[in-house]
């Protein structure tokens, strides 16, 4: 990384979040939320009128305002870059869009020998956007870290083969089963966009990444193991040399959660369908740890969230840190006075 990198020029390195990260655990506990930057804040709605979704995350002055929007409102610890996890496929040449309501849907999804091979690398080139927008978001941050962020491997293939988003990624793991050639081929191809997409963000001043596995919780251990792991960690190489926290979430991954730790990652995301002191013991110990705010309670009493969240950070206590956020993304439809006052509470401690 150059000198003049956040994470060593004095900016970020010694923040909470990125203390935390590294297993110290700082006087305040660090609180982010995954898709705080969004449809649940009036300000995006506005700024977002008129801008479709895949061209707001590739202009870099908007990219940048919408990822600077909740550090400003709530006064998280970090902020995390507004893209979406296909953005390094549509700049492949990979024809998608994002359907209101449903999600990315490719036109042409992968299901044979031939569509994988018809994949172009990605051109680093064609990231210039991606840098400019951490860039500029960097500048305006100063000593708050910015995550930077990639979809692993198998939940970009998992779209890719279905089609769109799916319930049990049935063709997916059809296609890993009946065609493991092919398969294997079509990981290491989004292993690479994911790992260059996640280079890129470093290079341009990310002080942390994020790896997310949407689809992961529809295998079983032995499958992951297999089939999966191996692509996840060749994602992660693509940072080899550059000394920047990596964490790695998955939706439904109790069962997975060693296997996932163990492709390279230094800090485990947590969802919340298992708590976290739970979590801590299944890593075998000494695993900083992220989560797990159940999304569902953020639309509860006030006094039933305040004990929820308590309850996630006396469990946090268990790890050797521990960042608070959410099991998941901020649903749409959540007030963002709710993640304020989550903020306020998990900053004055248990």
């Amino acid at each position: 990384m150059n000198p003049d990198h956040p994470l060593l020029d004095g900016r970020t390195g010694t923040s909470p979040l990125v203390r935390a990260y590294r297993g110290d655990r700082p006087e305040i506990t660090p609180v982010w939320f995954m898709r705080q930057a969004g449809r649940s804040l009036p300000e995006y709605r506005s700024l977002r009128q008129g801008n479709e979704m895949l061209e707001a995350c590739l202009t870099p002055e908007l990219a940048s305002e919408i990822t600077l929007q909740p550090v400003r409102r709530h006064h998280v610890d970090a902020a995390i870059l507004f893209s979406d996890i296909v953005i390094p496929a549509k700049l492949a040449g990979v024809e998608v869009e994002i359907v209101p309501g449903r999600g990315p849907v490719f036109a042409n999804p992968i299901r044979s020998a031939s569509d994988v091979a018809a994949l172009r690398p990605l051109d680093p080139d064609s990231l210039a956007p991606i840098r400019e927008a951490v860039a500029m978001t960097v500048a305006e941050l100063g000593s708050t870290p910015l995550i930077g962020f990639a979809g692993a491997p198998f939940t970009l293939a998992s779209y890719l083969v279905e089609g769109g988003p799916s319930k049990d990624q049935l063709r997916a793991r059809t296609l890993m089963y009946s065609e493991p050639q092919v398969w294997a081929t079509l990981l290491n191809w989004c292993a690479d966009i994911a790992g260059e997409f996640l280079k890129a963000q470093v290079e341009a001043g990310a002080s942390a990444v994020q790896l997310f596995d949407s689809w992961v919780g529809s295998l079983s251990e032995q499958q992951y193991v297999r089939r999966v792991a191996p692509h996840s960690k060749r994602a992660f190489s693509h940072l080899r040399g550059f000394d920047v926290p990596k964490v790695h979430f998955g939706v439904g991954s109790g069962e997975l959660l060693k296997a996932m730790y163990d492709v390279g990652a230094d800090v485990m995301g947590v969802d919340w369908r298992i708590p976290l002191d739970l979590a801590e013991e299944r890593l075998g110990g000494g695993v900083p740890l992220q989560g797990n705010i159940d999304p569902a309670l953020l639309g509860a009493p006030a006094h039933v969230l305040e004990a929820h969240v308590r309850d996630v950070m006396e469990r946090g206590e268990a790890a050797p840190s521990h960042v608070v956020n959410l099991g998941h993304g901020v649903p749409p439809e959540t007030d963002p006075d709710v993640l304020t006052r989550i903020v306020e509470l998990v900053h004055a401690g248990l």
